[in-house]
């Protein structure tokens, strides 16, 4: 078994989110990085079926029936992004 060397990011979280992550670590006598890194590979892991409950309905105007979002350029695609990870966020808390 070959050891990988992790690898480093930069993930937004909301500002409560992120209070709460650190106190539930802190209390558990681990890092932030080792909570995050559990609850990925809950997420991740090949036999969890998705619910479709947790799926972010695409924010679709009525009034032109498009996008909301600029999908244009690499940030508002990040944006997009953000939105529906916020979203399913919702759900934890």
């Amino acid at each position: 078994m070959s050891r990988h060397m992790p690898e480093r990011t930069t993930v937004r979280l909301p500002a409560d989110l992120l209070a709460r992550a650190k106190r539930k670590a802190a209390a558990e006598g681990r890092t932030v990085t080792a909570l995050i890194e559990e609850g990925l590979r809950l997420v991740t892991a090949e036999d969890r079926k998705p619910d479709a409950r947790l799926r972010a309905p695409v924010p679709v105007s009525k009034a032109k029936g498009g996008f909301k979002v600029d999908l244009t350029s690499f940030s508002a695609l990040q944006e997009l992004e953000d939105f529906e990870y916020v979203e399913r966020m919702k759900r934890f808390e």
